[in-house]
């Protein structure tokens, strides 16, 4: 009797399957659903007025800023915690995270998306939004949800 005869084929592990599944659609994920991604993400976490700058045509450092707002500290924390969760389990890191102590401005730089995560007062004093004015915003409504 040969070594392999009288043994079945067993089924794949699920838990298997799974990672690969993240491995394949984080290898296929363009910056542009990594940035829908985050916005996603953040709104999980309630944040509010969630914008996507598409920022290639104004500096070299990144090609989107995902822009969102907590009511406060705890809660842009929250938020950051959530994103950081969820690209996690996409086997996404971040390169840095600045401000998760004081939480008035968390941000986050995921190399081809960076998120800053705003206390009110905050968003409206450095007013990114306007700063970068002139690079066009992408459609929130469509970010994709995992």
């Amino acid at each position: 009797m040969s070594a392999g005869a009288g043994k079945t084929a067993r089924a794949p592990d699920p838990a298997t399957l799974e990672e690969k599944a993240i491995k394949d659609r984080r290898i296929s994920l363009t910056s542009l659903e990594q940035a829908r991604r985050i916005a996603a993400l953040a709104g999980e976490k309630l944040a509010e007025d969630i914008v996507v700058l598409d920022m290639r045509s104004a500096c070299d450092f990144t090609d989107y800023f995902v822009i969102c707002s907590g009511r406060n500290s705890r809660q842009t924390k929250s938020i950051s915690d959530e994103v950081h969760a969820g690209l996690k389990r996409e086997k996404l890191a971040p390169l840095s995270v600045d401000g998760e102590r004081e939480g008035s401005w968390i941000i986050v730089d995921y190399l081809d998306v960076v998120l800053h995560v705003f206390a009110p007062d905050t968003r409206r004093f450095y007013a990114l939004e306007d700063l970068w004015g002139d690079v066009p915003q992408v459609e929130v409504e469509t970010a994709a949800t995992g």
